[in-house]
């Protein structure tokens, strides 16, 4: 059984896996301090300062206060406005990726293209090829 854990460990779709993983994790981070440090300011100035965090409905009578976090502490709130957050983050984000993936996409068929000419020589007709077979041996004689 230790083996086989090493065999399927040391396969490379595995290892293509955890590196994946890690990119992706290191990814997510890079993404979301832009979306969180750069665009969303962005948009907040647009939209003259809207900040959904602090939007919420309390759930009980005794939920008073009027920030997330103090309501949090006073009973059960329901935070529609942290989901909002997520929600255009993830619009945001998406789009980004998007954005990338496209110009990766756009970069790979380019080069595909470039192999593919220089791959391709022009091959000489067959009939010219016959035909300059017969002169060579003609000039022979």
């Amino acid at each position: 059984m230790l083996n086989e854990f090493k065999e399927f460990i040391a396969k490379g779709n595995v290892l293509d896996l955890a590196v994946g993983v890690i990119i992706g994790g290191a990814f997510a981070l890079i993404t979301g301090s832009l979306v969180a440090d750069i665009i969303m300011p962005i948009v907040g100035a647009i939209f003259g300062g809207l900040d959904f965090s602090n939007y919420f409905l309390g759930l009980g009578p005794e939920v008073t206060a009027s920030t997330l976090e103090a309501a949090k502490e006073q009973g059960a709130v329901l935070a529609y406005g942290s989901f909002l957050t997520v929600i255009v983050n993830f619009i945001i984000i998406a789009f980004v990726i998007f954005m990338l993936v496209r110009y990766v996409n756009k970069i790979r068929a380019n080069m595909e293209t470039a192999e593919a000419e220089a791959e391709e020589e022009p091959a000489a007709p067959a009939e010219d090829i016959v035909l300059l077979t017969e002169i060579r041996d003609a000039l022979r004689k």
